[in-house]
């Protein structure tokens, strides 16, 4: 399910004696306030959160600045999902496309990486709250998130991937998005969640087949499926603690 792009055309013109007027561009700005040539004369650290996704989107689209744009994605997602967002969950909003959505993600996760302490300890998964306090942000999330962890063979975090946004069926799922990053990573396992924005955590017929159906797949690539968690608002359910894969 895409999520529904955000149409900004009409905020980005302004009424002026009845009549429209077009959004200011960033070559109309002097030369000392446009965002590349401020960072380049003054450093990164005097651009604003704005002008710094300026300079990495690149231009705008027709009839939206770039400025406008970078406005945009910090007014729909706020500085703190911005951080955790996908290439996917990016593209809803308008002027940001495939390209733009994974230069943007490529930013934020080197990002990550380089404050990342050299001597945090690798999360390690030994029981479902592990993997349900990993992906906790999910209770909250108003669509289903399938996301996949993928671990070494000490059931450490390597990577933690969201596969698809919307409603859970075999066609949104498929198992070469979930393997593929294992195979990338070498990753020896991998534990399933997803959220059910309903509050009711109880697995549905759809996400039984689905899981039996990635099991399977596991099996025949090397690749141990160690459990699938279904996380909700208060609670969870883990579909191996239930015995149901």
């Amino acid at each position: 399910m895409q999520l529904r792009k955000r149409d900004f055309s009409r905020e980005d013109s302004v009424e002026v004696a009845g009549m429209k007027r077009k959004p200011q561009l960033v070559s109309d700005l002097p030369r000392v306030d446009r965002p590349r040539e401020k960072l380049a004369q003054k450093g990164s650290s005097a651009l604003s959160d704005a002008e710094l996704l300026a300079v990495i989107i690149g231009q705008g689209t027709r009839g939206s600045s770039v400025l406008a744009v970078a406005d945009e994605i910090l007014k729909f997602f706020g500085p703190s999902r911005l951080a955790a967002a996908s290439p996917k969950e990016l593209q809803s909003v308008r002027g940001i496309g495939p390209a733009r959505a994974s230069q943007l993600a490529a930013c934020l996760e080197l990002g990550r990486r380089i404050f990342k302490p050299e001597d945090e300890p690798s999360v390690v998964i030994r029981r479902p709250e592990d993997a349900a306090s990993l992906t906790r942000e999910l209770a909250a999330a108003r669509k289903e998130h399938f996301c996949t962890l993928y671990l070494d063979t000490r059931n450490r975090v390597m990577r933690k991937e969201t596969i698809s946004i919307g409603t859970l069926n075999a066609s949104l799922v498929h198992p070469r998005e979930v393997f593929q990053p294992a195979v990338e990573s070498s990753a020896a396992s991998v534990v399933l969640v997803h959220n059910h924005p309903s509050g009711d955590p109880e697995p549905s017929r759809e996400d039984l087949l689905l899981t039996k159906r990635l099991v399977t797949a596991g099996e025949i690539m090397g690749i141990e499926v160690l459990d699938h968690v279904i996380v909700a608002r208060r609670s969870f359910v883990s579909l191996r603690e239930r015995k149901l894969m």
